[in-house]
Formats: C-alpha cells, structure tokens, sequence
C-alpha cells in the first residue's frame, strides 16, 4: 500500500529564532517544497507568513504567491491551504484563501473538527464556523482537510456527513500528542481510526517529539505520515539537533522503503480523493469523473 506523505513545511509557531530552518519567506517555503517534491510527497499542508513580520497571516495574496511559485514547477502537487481558528476568528478572514482561482486554486483547505487548546493557545473552531467553512469549501469544489485531535472529533465530522456539509471520500490527519489532545499511542490512534466515516484515507500527525515514533506507527499500520517543521523542529528527542523539512522527507523515504511502502503520487491522491488532474486543472472534480478522465462531451 502507497504511503501519503502530507508536507507541513511552517506552520504557525516556529519562528527564526527557534530555529533557522524554517520557511518564513515565500520564497523559502517555495524552495522548501521543491527540494521535498523532487524527493517525493504527495501532498503539502501550507501556512502563508506576513512577509515584513514573520507573524501568521490568512491573505489570499500571500497563499496566491506560494501556490503560484509552486506550480511553477510542481503543477500535479496536492495543495492545502490552512483554514485556522489559532490566530484569526473572523470567518471572512479564515475562508480568504478559497477565493483564490485558476491557476492558483488550492485543491484543500484544512477543517479542523473542533475547539482545542494548545500548551499555551487555542484553536477557536466554533460548531457554526465549521459548518460555515465546511460549506465554503463545497461551494468552490475544494476538499476539505479534516483535522482531528480526538475522537469527539471524529463524531463530529460523522455528524457533518449527515448534515451534507461533508461527502465522500473524506482525508483525515489524526493529531496525537497535543497536551489537550489524544495521545501518541497505539491505543489512541487505533480507536480513531476505527471510527472514521466510510471511504477515508488517514494521516498521522506526532506533535513534538511524538513526530518520530508516530510517523513509525502509521507506516507500520498502513496509514500515511504528516511531517515537517510545524509539528517539530527537532531531529531527535534530546533536541541536540535541529531538522530541515528535507531531513524529516528524506527520513520518511528511508523508513518507508524499510516497510516497503513507496509514497504515493500526487496522482494516486487526486485519482482515490476524486480530485482534478492538476496541469491547471484543481480541486474536486465537478461531476465524478476519475482523475484524468476527459469530461463527457
């Protein structure tokens, strides 16, 4: 079985004093995915950064920089553009990036399921706005990126399939570690797993140190990996080393090999989630064609 590997290259915590790194630049995100795509990821989760201040920002022009400097030269690449309720509370800020079109269209938007804390902030995902950004989402024919941090979650995001804010298929990042959250364990992520709706591909999420041992449990259970900066910006657990997102991709490629489960495609992704073909074709595809079909004259 294919392993997804999910990209989440920025995030909105690490900054350059943490460490030197990360991505803060358009530029530097842009060069960052190139290097992880010429090594191979199926799809990239991407923060916009304020250019002068380094602060998270939501504008649809800085995510239209990113998307167009990537598809310069990755025009099959997954694209995810975050949605969240961490730092923005207005929902016209938070669905800003969804008008973008064209060329510079993202194919995902993340949907996180629910309020949370972190150690030191929370995530404010109130039952109306993730409705609202649920149906923003299909309304323009983008998939929703589903983000769960417990199993509450993952009942909600049954009951938004009820409701038809959310259809088939669906694709889960399953967040373990966060301190208010579901923990990295064996137990934990079986439990989430196995209640997820019919028709979902899965990713787990190791925040902090969890992102290691994590990334080896869902390769060893036939799930795909989220990695990158975001989640931790450290290579090993007594924090001796600082990582690039090229490491972590590169580490990703040998333990997969070591599974024998090669990565999958951006192709694969687009043809299993009914995603356009990307090539200046994104998002959902309008009428249940597979992936790279023509449409029906």
């Amino acid at each position: 079985m294919e392993t997804i590997v999910n990209l989440v290259p920025t995030g909105m915590v690490p900054t350059k004093q943490m460490t030197p790194h990360v991505p803060i630049q358009v530029g530097e995100v842009v060069e960052d995915v190139h290097a992880a795509y010429e090594i191979g990821i199926t799809l990239v989760h991407l923060h916009a950064r304020d250019e002068a201040t380094g602060e998270p920002t939501c504008k649809a022009e800085i995510y239209g920089q990113l998307i167009e400097g990537i598809r310069s030269f990755a025009r099959d690449l997954v694209i995810c553009v975050s949605l969240s309720g961490r730092i923005v509370g207005e929902f016209a800020q938070r669905v800003a990036p969804l008008a973008l079109d064209g060329d510079l269209k993202p194919d995902m938007g993340s949907l996180t399921l629910g309020s949370h804390n972190f150690a030191h902030s929370a995530s404010m995902n109130a039952p109306d706005m993730v409705g609202r950004l649920a149906a923003a989402m299909q309304h323009r024919g983008i998939l929703p990126e589903l983000e769960a941090f417990d199993l509450g979650m993952i009942n909600y995001a049954k009951y938004l399939v009820g409701k038809g804010l959310l259809r088939p298929p669906h694709y889960f990042n399953l967040l373990l570690g966060n301190v208010a959250g579901a923990q990295a364990d064996l137990l934990a992520a079986g439990l989430m797993v196995r209640d997820l709706p019919a028709q979902s591909l899965w990713s787990l999420a190791g925040i902090g140190e969890a992102q290691l041992p994590v990334n080896m449990l869902a390769l060893a259970c036939g799930g795909g990996v989220r990695v990158g900066l975001e989640d931790n910006i450290w290579r090993d657990r007594g924090r001796t080393r600082l990582a690039r997102n090229i490491d972590l991709v590169h580490r990703i490629h040998d333990l997969a090999a070591a599974v024998e489960r090669p990565v999958m495609s951006p192709a694969q992704f687009r043809h299993r989630m009914q995603l356009e073909a990307g090539h200046g074709r994104y998002g959902c595809l309008a009428d249940g064609r597979a992936a790279g079909e023509p449409a029906t004259p």
